[in-house]
């Protein structure tokens, strides 16, 4: 490996380690699946469905939100979630890509 010079674009590397961060915790993985059971679904419906207190889903949404894995479209006082599929897409093909199941 000597003599190899390795190099990282710090931004990719900040944003896709911000990216597997959202996407490796078991509560944020149970709230996606919940989101693309309902193909949308509004924060209420998702704490109280789950059975999970609503500060708790708020800070887990705004982890996925800000990570770029769900959109969030505000209706009046409803805040409305979706999944973003390309982004779930590009990672789920580079983690496979990575282990080498592509």
């Amino acid at each position: 490996m000597r003599g190899t010079k390795v190099t990282f674009d710090n931004e990719k590397l900040h944003y896709s380690s911000e990216l597997m961060r959202a996407l490796a915790h078991p509560l944020r993985l149970k709230i996606l699946e919940y989101i693309d059971l309902n193909r949308s679904i509004n924060v209420n419906k998702i704490y109280s469905s789950l059975d999970l207190e609503q500060s708790i889903t708020s800070q887990h949404l705004k982890i996925l939100r800000m990570s770029g894995v769900v959109t969030v479209e505000i209706t009046g006082k409803y805040h409305v979630y979706h999944i973003n599929y390309d982004v779930i897409n590009k990672a789920s093909f580079a983690v496979n890509k990575f282990v080498g199941k592509s």
